[in-house]
């Protein structure tokens, strides 16, 4: 019986310790993406480069402003190849005056370019009750009324729902 005892509590004690030794490492880890961040946001500062709020860059890019929900917490954009970041708290959903509704992973990826947002990662839309997808985001031109959501099917939507900034509302998965 004791020595049952005892292997339960080595077994017992090996699993505590594996486990703070997991939050150790991912503590490590998260701290050394601060840092880097930091001083990525410290260096641009010094260049004199101050970050556009990501509704101003995405009209610059004649995307509506109200694609993303108003909770973003930063966005990170390299202007060489169109890259874009957008980092969220928590996994959320907005639903657009449109009775849309678009659901947002903590990190949304994809490639910015003149009235386009592609190869998109992170993004679903709600489409005759299943969730899709979403490949892309396009404006057919400047002035176009409509906003296309591509995914498996291609949803057009009205361009005035997505001009206002919405706040996403926390669900549980993406």
């Amino acid at each position: 019986m004791d020595s049952i005892l005892g292997k339960a509590g080595s077994f017992l004690f090996a699993r505590k310790a594996s486990n703070i030794s997991d939050t150790i490492a991912n503590d490590a880890s998260s701290l050394s993406n601060s840092i880097s961040e930091g001083t990525s946001r410290f260096i641009s500062r010094l260049q004199g480069r101050v970050q556009t709020p990501l509704p101003e860059l995405l009209q610059k890019y004649q995307i509506p402003k109200g694609v993303f929900p108003k909770n973003v917490l930063k966005y990170e954009f390299d202007e060489a190849t169109g890259k874009l970041a957008v980092f969220l708290p928590f996994v959320c959903e907005v639903k657009f005056r449109d009775e849309s509704i678009v659901r947002y992973d903590k990190r949304v990826t994809g490639v910015l370019s003149t009235g386009v947002l592609k190869n998109i990662e992170g993004m679903k839309t709600k489409i005759l009750m299943m969730w899709s997808k979403v490949i892309s985001v396009t404006m057919e031109k400047p002035d176009a009324t409509k906003v296309v959501f591509v995914s498996s099917m291609n949803k057009s939507r009205p361009r005035d729902a997505y001009i206002i900034l919405r706040d996403g509302i926390e669900v549980d998965e993406f």
